[in-house]
């Protein structure tokens, strides 16, 4: 066994796993820390579900494969190279597999017998005979032990899952607790939403309910079923004799646990429970749960061998063997239903094959099954999945697919070979790519590259490009990373590991730290985009992969796009002159937090956390920076005049920063202590002075009701935590700014107290004139508060201490890192929205919820990256095949939580028509060699396409317009474009650039406005 860090019990390293964590959970982790897992067969398929459950973190983790290395197993296991070959595939891996991940031990299982399967809570079988299934299924099953069986064949894929007769799912979605605020509640149970907010829930939920007033009994924390009315209501079992409602009132979605009960593989083998992976092959799970079937009793008649490679003779036996299975169990098929002869045909050619698309694909799917069974997370799969892909195989006419072009030539790549042929492999091996990120999507791409060998060919390459450096929580999802690479480049490590993998793409990979952007165009110039075959992004923004996406579109090039979302992920296929760009769809843009609802009427924890953010950001990110902005510009104060915003508070601050200046951490703690009474007493106390407990509005009704939450002032307490934390974070925050020593590790409260008793606390005074908004619909009644007159602005101003008395004096602006737990950051923005929400009766959140909120971290698993990587990579088989039709590609979703795989056609691009003449509104354009005349330009157009051009622009320079004085067009007529756009622009010609993009009106030779591509002239 490899030793290991073993965690203690009930701990675990939130640094490595945070990313995880917000899928999971804690308790699904802490659960699956407690669970041993065997995964038997180590190939292909095998090292991919093991990477991804090491990767998870588990007690440990066993493999079974005591067979020899062989050369075509390097087609997919990436851990295993020619040096292993005749090694244990076990032995050889394990060593590898271990370096993932420093918390889980790795041990070789030597021998499978009951006393071994009962060491474990959770078995993976992958390649295993059918019979040795049966037997390993029905220990399994009796024990309470989780099976699971698994296995791919060249495009094809088969999964069964057996979780036992009781098995508890504690959360199927894994989605947030839905939760709102009631308006009504009848007699007859019926609840309505407050503000015609839609509940989201579904018939079956529950939800538990708080703050009612009037049928208090509902707030003792039962739960009860909902039946649901409407978007915004739904109904209760609710005993009249409780009460009448009056006002108020939450609820909270309540997750209940859930029985599912398993059937063991004797059983579901001819009475098959389905989960559909693709509903357009609505038919193909019966034949394939034939076809898989007759493909194991092939092989236990032919020494353990698959059918050879597009051998007719091994495919007529399958058919054969595959319609007896089909006579003997009629239930599977149906009575009227015959055996797919063509599909079962495919599956012999195919059996040999092991695709790294297909390992990903399933290994991914069955991790995260894994790790449901581990932890009762998320809904499993009920109880077999199929999934083909054969609309992945390249047209006949352009890559030949026969025994000949098929068969093993003793390279790494025969079990690829097997399936595309021989010529397919020299085309990717070919291959010119792009792959933009290397982060956990880019990892798992360019491992999945490398066993297919793309770019490895004479003319091939990979050019990889990363500006970020690796960090600790990274290794956790971005396989290709080890604890000693934190701190270096992601391009350069990631491309060394892929060489590794595969000796063929030593130097052939091209590992830049370029962010590809428009800053960067001088880089990645048009000789760069012109020499790719495809593009692949693997970003996690979109304004990135929307600049990428224009690139391409510019460059007429495919784009592979993905992207994930904890379980959840989705891939898009962007093929020039056939389908819609990445950016001709966006979004629905993020719901922002109205601002009164921020400044004074929180309701919820999210709005309490972008206060206390929002806090950070002014105390020790814009205060400090406005300040050495005054210290640096000799024209500051009058620069700030001419901007709109609240000039006085700028200028007030710039003073309390520079006067009030600490000189030492007692000054931080003091200082800290009165803005905690500042922001959670007196701005508490002074909201009830405008509006008190019984205030009402103009109708009557009461002020405080509904989202407006009464609040309560706070009485600073050094025993509470996050009085505390607050007071600790901010003093440690001020001392960075004013480069002062904080504290040495963690505060010591005595030292604190100490300090806080010298303070004097002023009692608060109300400010009779401070008017405070209602409603984000009224206007602010401070909106002008910050902009006085000149005289005071003046007088402010001049009692600012002069610049040059401080020369060289600069604070250091605090810029919000999430992930470094030593910099007080998280630690102020929990502790100041936590005690926000304590004045307005929120329930408080961790800190490992409030950085999941305040850093907008992408929640992310290995499981569902290694998944989408494998979807991607059967869009790229068909992009290499060159297919030119819509319906054979492919966008994927997936939330593997549920599960759920779909898939629809990408929407084709739209089309256009001027003069008879149609155009691709997306891909089309028209080109213009050489640099011409403005006269030439529109004399071309008019004489070529029948078109009178009306304006012509470059970005936003204005370059021509029939409107234009007749002396301004005979001065610009003559000029060359580059001419042209120099002179409108002001602007020198950048050196790099190689072309210039027009964008056109124009009108036909109706004289009627149309719309048409844009001009591309080419220098």
């Amino acid at each position: 066994m490899i030793q290991t860090d073993q965690p203690e019990d009930g701990k675990m390293d939130e640094g490595l796993y945070s990313r995880q964590l917000y899928v999971l959970g804690k308790e699904a982790m802490l659960k699956m820390q407690n669970s041993n897992v065997l995964i038997i067969g180590i190939k292909g398929l095998g090292v991919e579900i093991a990477k991804n459950i090491a990767l998870a973190g588990v007690k440990s983790l066993a493999v079974y494969d005591p067979a020899p290395v062989s050369l075509a197993d390097l087609s997919a296991q990436f851990f295993l190279s020619e040096g292993d070959i005749g090694v244990s595939r076990a032995e050889a891996t394990v060593p590898k597999l271990a370096e993932l991940n420093s918390y889980v031990p790795i041990s070789v299982v030597h021998e499978i017998s009951e006393e071994i399967i009962k060491r474990y809570q959770v078995i993976v079988a992958t390649e295993t005979p059918l019979a040795k299934q049966l037997e390993i299924n029905e220990i399994a099953h009796t024990n309470d032990i989780k099976f699971i069986s698994t296995d791919v064949r060249g495009l094809f894929g088969q999964l069964f899952v057996d979780f036992g007769d009781n098995f508890t799912v504690i959360d199927a979605t894994g989605e947030e607790p839905r939760q709102g605020i009631v308006s009504d509640i009848e007699k007859n149970g019926t609840v309505t939403m407050m503000d015609d907010n839609r509940h989201r829930l579904e018939d079956g939920d529950y939800v538990k309910f708080s703050e009612v007033q009037g049928i208090e009994k509902l707030n003792d924390g039962s739960i009860y079923k909902v039946k649901v009315l409407g978007p915004f209501a739904f109904q209760i079992d609710l005993d009249p004799s409780w009460g009448t409602y009056i006002k108020g009132g939450l609820y909270t979605e309540v997750k209940v646990p859930t029985e599912v009960k398993f059937e063991k593989l004797s059983t579901q083998l001819s009475n098959p429970e389905y989960l559909f992976s693709d509903f357009a092959k609505f038919d193909r799970p019966p034949q394939l749960h034939v076809g898989f079937r007759a493909l194991d009793q092939f092989r236990s008649t032919h020494s353990d061998a698959l059918p050879a490679p597009y051998n007719e003779q091994d495919a007529l036996e399958l058919v054969e063997l595959a319609t007896e299975i089909a006579a003997a169990n009629p239930s599977i098929l149906g009575e009227d239903t015959q055996v797919d002869i063509e599909l079962i045909k495919e599956l012999a050619y195919q059996a040999r094959g092991e695709l790294p698309g297909m390992t990903a694909l399933f290994g991914g799917f069955v991790a995260q099954e894994v790790l449901k069974a581990c932890s009762g997370k998320f809904g499993p799969v009920k109880q077999w999945m199929y999934f083909d892909s054969l609309e992945s195989l390249p047209p006949v006419e352009t890559f030949p697919r026969s025994e000949d072009a098929c068969k093993p030539i003793g390279s790494r790549y025969d079990n690829q070979i097997a399936v595309f042929g021989l010529e397919y492999q020299k085309k990717i091996a070919n291959l010119n790519v792009f792959l933009v990120g290397s982060g956990a999507i880019g990892c798992e791409m360019l491992k999945n590259w490398a066993m297919m060998g793309l770019g490895s060919g004479p003319e091939g390459s990979i050019i990889l490009t990363d500006n970020d450096s690796i960090e600790k929580s990274n290794l956790n999802r971005q396989f290709l990373f080890r604890p000693r690479d934190v701190g270096k480049n992601k391009s350069e490590c990631a491309a060394l590991a892929v060489a590794t993998m595969n000796p063929d793409l030593t130097g052939k990979v091209d590992a830049r730290s370029d962010k590809v952007g428009a800053d960067t165009e001088h880089i990645f110039d048009n000789e760069f985009w012109n020499k790719l075959d495809f593009v692949t992004n693997a970003l996690d923004n979109v304004e990135a992969r929307t600049y990428v996406d224009r690139r391409c579109v510019f460059f007429c090039k495919p784009l592979l796009e993905s992207g994930t979302l904890g379980t959840k992920g989705n891939t898009q296929v962007i093929i020039p002159r056939l389908t819609e760009s990445y950016s001709s769809s966006q979004d629905p843009p993020e719901q922002s937090i109205p601002l009164c609802t921020l400044r004074s009427f929180p309701n919820k924890i999210d709005h309490t956390i972008a206060w206390a953010k929002s806090l950070f950001q002014g105390y020790f990110a814009d205060a400090p920076e406005n300040v050495n902005l005054y210290l640096s510009q000799p024209n500051f104060v009058e620069s700030t005049l001419k901007q709109s915003g609240d000039v006085k508070g700028i200028l007030e601050t710039i003073s309390e920063y520079l006067q009030g200046r600490p000189y030492t951490f007692e000054d931080c703690i003091k200082w800290a202590r009165l803005q905690f009474e500042q922001k959670f007493n007196y701005d508490i106390q002074q909201l009830l002075y405008n509006f008190p407990k019984d205030a009402t509005t103009n109708t009557g009704a009461p002020f405080w009701s509904g989202p407006k939450r009464a609040p309560d002032a706070l009485v600073f307490d050094i025993n509470n935590e996050n009085h505390f934390h607050f007071i600790a974070g901010a003093a440690n925050l001020l001392a960075y700014i004013y480069g002062l020593k904080g504290d040495q590790g963690e505060p010591d409260k005595d030292v604190y107290q100490k300090v806080l008793d010298t303070i004097e606390v002023p009692p608060f005074v109300p400010k009779s004139n401070l008017k405070i908004q209602v409603n984000d619909s009224d206007p602010d009644p401070n909106a002008d508060a910050g902009q006085l007159d000149n005289d005071i602005i003046e007088n402010l101003a001049s009692s600012l201490p002069p610049p040059a008395s401080l020369a060289g004096y600069r604070l250091n602006p605090a810029e919000f890192e999430k992930d470094d737990d030593t910099n007080h950051h998280i630690e102020f923005i929990s502790a100041a929205s936590n005690c926000r929400a304590l004045n307005y009766g929120i329930e408080v959140a961790d800190r490992q919820k409030t950085k999941f909120i305040a850093g907008k971290i992408i929640p992310a698993i290995a499981t569902t990256t290694a998944l989408v990587t494998g979807l991607v990579c059967l869009e790229l088989y068909k992009v290499v095949g060159g297919r030119d039709k819509v319906e054979y590609y492919k966008n994927g979703f997936v939330n593997l939580a549920l599960p759920f795989m779909g898939f629809s056609e990408p929407i084709e691009s739209p089309h256009g028509e001027y003069n008879g003449k149609k155009f691709d509104m997306i891909w089309d354009r028209f080109d213009v060699k050489g640099d011409i005349t403005l006269q030439g330009l529109l004399d071309k157009f008019k004489e070529e396409e029948g078109l009178e051009i009306s304006m012509l622009s470059y970005g936003v320079s204005l370059l021509y317009a029939s409107f234009h004085p007749p002396k301004k067009l005979k001065e610009r007529l003559p000029l060359k474009i580059t001419e042209l756009v120099e002179t409108v622009s002001k602007k020198p010609m950048p050196a790099h650039e190689k072309t210039l993009i027009l964008e056109i009106c124009a009108e036909d030779q109706n004289e009627e406005d149309v719309e048409v591509p844009y001009i591309c002239v080419t220098l």
